[in-house]
């Protein structure tokens, strides 16, 4: 629910509201399995829609599918409306599904090169040597022109760079192709898993995520995860690469009355889980300055824990549900969690965190010039839209009238570095082929002119221009040429003429 350019949450002893001003610091919402994570997240996106801001949220179980139907009235919806004195009006949403594997949303795809080295040994899960060597590959690749698209385009490289791995290695360090072999084995894990239906084109355009419907609504980007839950890692890397893509395209713009785009990424802590160093400062550095760039990232993890302290604190806006405090680590989780409110002096924090009930929440979110508000306890809004999932054949009949329809859903293949390395072999291999004698017309002008001296497998310049000289008549034997320039000329000094030219421009050059 909107009211003055704020999403209202729910209400404490007073409504609470999310500033649309200052949605874009980025929130989190954190809480056990069971406590209302999700729904505190569709009445999030529900409000960030009706103020004209497109979202984009990973849908795990499948639920924030039913933010397409209307809510369908359930008793204890209609009774906690009416405790925090609002009306219950079943509404809709307009929605897109997406899906990396193209089964239950339109696909989507990134190109190797927009991945990047670093995520791209993220998902692979190389060692510091083995993404030295793929970073290799993309200098490589970048100097000779060569566009990786998709897994066999990276794959061709790889070879190329093996076959050559004693030359590359003073140009560029060490190169074996022991580490060349591990990589092409975890590229086949990949695609073992489809993740190879995730790289290639065409890729996705960050602008269709960003669109809003003929209402001025923004529009509700719903990614399929569930089956995406069973490579992780590929999960993770892929919503990092979609991060990192908003902040690569998107103008700065500053401070903003909304933000352009809210992004949710739900199982938060699949992200940091066993994540290098670097990954992390990666993180942290978007989160940072993404904000300037309109895009508010809202986070949802179990414990606040799962979520390293430098992102952490660039989280202003916390919707922190029940938290359970049964074992020590679960124990430091809750203060923790306690610690980073604005405390209220009218309860303790850390045990209501543990006494909380499904759908009660502490709230507090930025207000004013960006400070965070007093901590709330707070019993959160109902969902306008249906809370549960929508089945296969409303889904399907969503995709039907998607505006995205048929424009990512048939993979494309241009030309790219596998197709380009294919024709650099070819064309190597009909040089060597001429260069050692096999060239049909060469060898016998070759040998006419005294050629077949020279050493096997080594042309001279003037061979080069008579190679591709001879190609242009292959079809013409030195005779006929003749004869043909006699003709243009005219009689027996024509004759001789072209004679003469045969000679002076073939011959001279073969022998030199």
């Amino acid at each position: 629910m909107l009211a003055d350019g704020k999403i209202f949450i729910g209400k404490s002893t007073k409504p609470e509201y999310l500033d649309l001003r200052l949605a874009n610091r980025h929130g989190l919402i954190t809480g056990a399995t069971g406590t209302g994570k999700t729904v505190s997240l569709q009445v999030l996106a529900e409000g960030f829609s009706n103020a004209g801001v497109p979202v984009f949220a990973a849908d795990i179980k499948g639920d924030l599918s039913g933010m397409a139907a209307p809510g369908n009235g359930k008793e204890p919806l209609v009774k906690r409306a009416k405790d925090i004195g609002v009306e219950y009006v079943p509404d809709k949403f307009p929605v897109v599904f997406w899906d990396l594997f193209g089964e239950q949303g339109h696909r989507v795809r990134a190109t190797i090169s927009e991945m990047g080295p670093l995520l791209l040994s993220r998902l692979l899960d190389l060692n510091d040597t083995q993404e030295g060597v793929l970073n290799i590959a993309f200098r490589i690749a970048d100097e000779q022109g060569l566009l990786l698209l998709d897994l066999k385009d990276l794959r061709a490289l790889l070879q190329l760079i093996a076959e050559n791995a004693g030359e590359l290695t003073t140009a560029y360090g060490n190169v074996s192709k022991a580490t060349i072999g591990t990589i092409q084995r975890q590229l086949l894990v990949l695609e073992n898993q489809q993740g190879d239906e995730f790289l290639g084109e065409p890729a996705l355009d960050i602008k269709d995520l960003m669109r809003t419907d003929r209402d001025g609504r923004g529009v509700v980007n719903i990614l399929a995860a569930d089956k995406l839950m069973g490579n992780p890692r590929l999960y993770a890397t892929f919503l990092l690469w979609l991060m990192s893509e908003l902040f690569e395209e998107l103008p700065e713009v500053g401070d903003v009355d909304q933000p352009k785009l809210v992004f949710f990424f739900d199982e938060a802590h699949l992200l940091f889980s066993d994540a290098p160093e670097a990954l992390v400062e990666t993180v942290e550095r978007v989160v940072r300055l993404i904000r300037s760039k309109g895009v508010g990232v809202y986070f949802i993890t179990q414990n606040p824990v799962d979520v390293p302290e430098s992102v952490l604190a660039q989280l202003g806006n916390r919707v922190q549900h029940a938290l359970r405090a049964y074992t020590p680590r679960e124990q430091k989780a809750v203060r923790v969690a306690a610690q980073t409110f604005h405390q209220n002096p009218g309860f303790d924090t850390e045990k209501a965190i543990t006494q909380l009930g499904v759908g009660e929440a502490l709230v507090s979110t930025l207000e004013g010039k960006g400070a965070p508000s007093m901590v709330e306890r707070t019993l959160i809004a109902p969902p306008m839209a249906q809370v549960g999932p929508i089945d296969a054949s409303e889904r399907q009949q969503i995709l039907a009238a998607s505006p995205m329809r048929g424009k990512y859903d048939q993979a494309v293949d241009p030309e790219s570095a596998y197709e380009m390395l294919a024709k650099r072999a070819e064309q190597a291999a009909t040089d060597a082929k001429a260069a050692e004698g096999g060239g049909g017309i060469l060898d016998m002008l070759g040998g006419l002119f005294g050629a077949g001296t020279q050493r096997k497998g080594s042309m001279t310049v003037g061979q080069r221009v008579t190679r591709e000289v001879t190609r242009t008549i292959v079809n013409q034997t030195v005779g006929n040429l003749a004869a043909e320039i006699g003709k243009s000329i005219g009689g027996r000094q024509g004759s001789s003429i072209g004679r003469a030219i045969v000679r002076g421009t073939l011959g001279g050059l073969l022998r030199r």
